[in-house]
């Protein structure tokens, strides 16, 4: 195994963060392209960070539903 293979994966994809929030594919790309979701975008790809999900869920913590 290769120290690579052995790193953790700071970012997921728009589908896997999607999932991570509970809201669909199609509105998780909706919020990346509003902004409302920090994405990066990397030639063809668009990633989230993991901190940035961190950052969303630790606020929605408190949020009364």
């Amino acid at each position: 195994m290769t120290d690579v293979d052995q790193m953790e994966r700071r970012t997921v994809s728009v589908t896997e963060a999607a999932r991570i929030l509970g809201i669909s594919r199609a509105h998780a790309y909706d919020c990346v392209r509003t902004g409302e979701l920090p994405a990066i975008v990397l030639g063809r790809r668009i990633v989230v960070s993991k901190a940035v999900l961190d950052r969303i869920l630790g606020e929605s913590a408190g949020v009364d539903g």
